[in-house]
């Protein structure tokens, strides 16, 4: 072998001839084949995969679909019609894109949920885990943009009163409306303007997913226990042990995917995005789509225009800080009895946002939705602070493998950790 070239161990020519020369195969063998991972990986962290396998059909289903549609406000509307009747399966395409972005966010809210309880922001992941609430925001400003631009009576005033948001921030509020509109009104420059920025920041996501697996593969994955390796003992390859399981998680779903998109693939849409965009007619209640709504029953739950807008950015802005804000030194909250309690009423009081956000702003549902939103940053703030601070974990096991080779058990007194240390 020539001088400068990569020794590659694979026997396939045409394989080792590539890698050699640019290890790539070596690279994909070193970080998804015989990387070691903690052997009690349970099925949430299927989930991180699913959200990868769901990026790549939003990208090919969004591309398509950008070759037929018209980003112009009298042609939108119809252009999607066309897309539905006359392009061959372009009602797939459709609907698979429309029901993907929902699906994203399943996974995504999943995906977020296991890493609090199992306390996957903890150090060493602290970056790893700010990456991941980037790649949260950035999904968020793709989706919004891209449920504009079917044009109909939703997009029109959801985006009428979501940019008219900025204009709460004193001195330059204004100037930002005026540039997420391109003029004075939503017009024909902010569709265009949100058509090219949803058909890129999907590229953006992949760098940012890109960093996300770099540092994962750094500080290593976080287990259900959150405790660290101590050994081969503890961590088994990648491939094939959690390729299949994986495997397993995708295709049950795309079976839910596909019951979604061929059953009911109106089931999480409005139905007023099917009336044409009229700028003369106010919808009786405009919502968002359903993954924004509890941050849209925060922002309608303070009376305070400005405040409200605050509270709705201080509810994804808390998570940059949340490794900061938990002092406890456990990360799993299978040993933290307290703090589960207090995650599961939050998680109790996020569903309670997601159902008050879809009600009008009126009465109970506003009284419901400000005792949610307290509640919301009560757990950030000042539970977890306190928790970290005054409650007392259960003992951890001494090594990943000592629970998982007896099964997950308790260990009865007086029994040994292990099948060791009983020889």
């Amino acid at each position: 072998m020539s001088i400068g070239l990569h020794k590659s161990d694979f026997k396939n020519p045409v394989v080792r001839w590539i890698d050699s020369r640019m290890p790539i195969f070596t690279m994909m063998q070193k970080e998804y084949g015989t990387f070691p991972t903690p052997r009690n990986f349970n099925y949430f962290w299927n989930f991180g995969a699913l959200a990868m396998v769901n990026l790549v059909i939003m990208i090919a289903t969004g591309i398509f679909l950008a070759m037929n549609y018209t980003p112009h406000t009298s042609m939108a509307f119809d252009s999607v019609e066309r897309i539905m009747r006359d392009v061959n399966y372009g009602w797939l395409l459709r609907y698979v894109h429309a029901n993907g972005a929902s699906m994203f966010f399943i996974v995504v809210y999943i995906h977020i949920w296991r890493g609090m309880f199992y306390g996957s922001y903890k150090a060493p992941r602290e970056l790893l885990w700010i990456l991941g609430v980037v790649i949260f925001l950035l999904m968020m400003a793709t989706a919004f943009m891209g449920y504009v631009l079917p044009w109909g009576q939703m997009s029109f005033w959801g985006a009428t009163v979501i940019t008219n948001l900025f204009s709460a921030f004193p001195v330059v509020g204004e100037h930002i409306v005026t540039l997420l509109w391109g003029g004075f009104s939503v017009d024909n420059p902010t569709l265009n303007r949100f058509f090219s920025l949803h058909y890129l920041l999907p590229f953006v996501i992949v760098g940012v997913v890109f960093l996300h697996i770099a540092a994962l593969h750094i500080t290593g994955s976080n287990n259900p226990l959150g405790i660290d390796p101590k050994g081969p003992q503890d961590t088994i390859p990648f491939h094939p042990y959690y390729t299949a399981k994986d495997s397993v998680g995708i295709v049950v779903y795309l079976m839910v995917f596909a019951v979604l998109v061929f059953f009911a693939p109106n089931y999480l849409g409005h139905p007023d995005n099917y009336i044409p965009a009229n700028p003369l007619v106010t919808p009786a209640h405009i919502v968002p789509e359903w993954y924004f709504l509890p941050f849209y029953a925060i922002l309608r739950a303070v009376p305070d225009k400005l405040g409200g807008v605050l509270m709705m950015f201080g509810a994804i802005a808390v998570l940059f800080v949340l490794p900061w804000l938990d002092g406890s030194p456990v990360r799993s909250m299978r040993f933290r009895p307290l703090a589960r309690i207090a995650f599961f009423l939050w998680t109790i009081a996020f569903g309670v946002l997601l159902w008050a956000g879809g009600k009008p702003a009126e009465g109970t549902y506003v009284l419901i939705a400000r005792l949610a939103t307290v509640y919301y940053f009560a757990y950030f703030l000042v539970i977890l602070p306190l928790l970290g601070r005054l409650e007392r974990p259960l003992p951890l096991p001494e090594s990943i493998a000592t629970p998982v080779l007896r099964g997950g058990g308790p260990l009865p007194a007086g029994a040994a950790n292990s099948p060791m240390e009983k020889a």
